[in-house]
C-alpha cells in the first residue's frame, strides 16, 4: 500500500476592507471613519457649538462665560433721529453764512434748526420713537449748533471772544467725557467697529436741570445776537441788554459743566462696566457667605 500525499496551495484571501463597509457573514456593516468620530467645534464671538459629527443634526450650545452680556440692538432709523442728523449736518452751512455776512439766510436756517429741535422730541415721545441713539444724537446736534454759532459769531465780532472761548471749552470737555463713557460702558470685545456702532447702546446721558436751562439761555442769547444783525427792533434792545445777558450765560455755562461732574444721575450705564460688575459680584458673594 502506498500512500501519496498531494498538497495544493491556494492564494490566501484577505478580507475586503473599504472605507465605508466590511464583509462579515455575507452582510455588510458600516465602519466609522476616524474623521467622523471627532467632534466638530465651531466658535463665534457670542457662543461655542460642538457637534458630534458633520452629518449629525444633534448639537449642544456651551453657556457664555460669566459676566458676558448679550448684544442688544435697537431701531435707529427713526424720524426724530433723521431730524437730529439733518440739524447736525446743517451747522457748517450756518457757520459759513455767518462768516460771509449773509445774516438773513443764517437767521432763517437757525430758525429752521430751532423748529426741528422742538419737533423731534415731540415726535419721539408721541409716537414712541425714543432710542438711546436719540439721547446722544439730539444733544450732539444742539452742541454742534451752539459751537458753530459761538465760533462764527465770535469771528464776526458779534459776541465777545472770552465768552465764546468759555462756551467752547465746556462743550469740548463734555465731548471728551462722552467718548470715555462710551469706551467704559461698551461690552467686550471693545473694537473700533463696535465703538462706533450706535445700535449697540451702552450708556445713556441724562442732561441735568441746570444744563437744560443753560442750553435754552445760550440758544436765546445766540439767536438774539444773530437777530440783532438783521432786525432793527432787536438791535436796539440788544444794545441795552447784551452785557447782563453775557454774564448770565457765562454763569450758567460754568454751573452746568460742574453739574455733570458732581451729579450721580447724569450718566446711566445700561450694562455695568467690568470693574463695577466684578465689584457687585464680590459684594454678593460676600453677603452670601455671611448669611451661610
Amino acid at each position: 500500500m502506498s500512500t501519496s500525499s498531494s498538497s495544493s496551495s491556494s492564494p490566501s484571501k484577505s478580507p475586503n476592507v473599504s472605507s465605508g463597509s466590511a464583509s462579515s457573514g455575507g452582510g455588510s456593516r458600516p465602519i466609522p471613519s476616524p474623521l467622523t468620530s471627532i467632534p466638530q467645534v465651531s466658535t463665534s464671538a457670542t457662543d461655542t457649538t460642538i457637534s458630534s459629527s458633520p452629518r449629525s443634526p444633534t448639537s449642544f450650545r456651551l453657556p457664555k462665560p460669566p459676566g458676558t452680556p448679550a448684544d442688544v440692538h435697537e431701531n435707529i432709523y427713526t424720524i426724530p433721529n433723521a431730524m437730529s442728523l439733518a440739524r447736525l449736518l446743517s451747522t457748517p452751512v450756518l457757520g459759513y453764512l455767518i462768516v460771509k455776512g449773509q445774516y438773513d439766510w443764517a437767521l432763517g436756517l437757525f430758525a429752521a434748526s430751532a423748529v426741528t429741535d422742538l419737533l423731534d422730541g415731540f415726535i419721539a415721545r408721541t409716537f414712541d420713537m425714543k432710542s438711546v441713539l436719540g439721547t446722544i444724537l439730539d444733544p450732539m446736534a444742539d452742541k454742534a449748533l451752539m459751537a458753530t454759532l459761538t465760533v462764527s459769531l465770535g469771528m464776526a465780532g458779534v459776541i465777545p471772544v472770552p465768552l465764546a472761548g468759555l462756551i467752547i471749552g465746556r462743550d469740548v470737555g463734555l465731548v471728551i467725557s462722552s467718548f470715555v463713557i462710551r469706551y467704559k460702558s461698551l461690552p467686550p470685545p471693545k473694537t473700533f467697529a463696535r465703538f462706533w456702532d450706535f445700535s449697540l447702546p451702552s450708556a445713556e446721558v441724562r442732561p441735568t436741570t441746570i444744563s437744560k436751562i443753560n442750553t435754552a439761555l445760550q440758544l436765546l442769547f445766540m439767536g438774539a445776537a444773530l437777530s440783532a444783525t438783521s432786525i432793527p427792533l432787536v438791535t436796539s434792545l440788544w444794545a441795552t441788554w447784551h452785557i447782563p445777558a453775557q454774564w448770565v450765560v457765562a454763569t450758567t455755562t460754568v454751573w452746568s459743566g460742574l453739574s455733570y461732574v458732581f451729579s450721580k444721575d447724569a450718566v446711566r450705564y445700561l450694562q455695568p462696566p467690568p470693574r463695577m460688575a466684578s465689584g457687585r459680584a464680590a459684594m454678593s458673594m460676600s453677603k452670601s457667605r455671611d448669611r451661610a
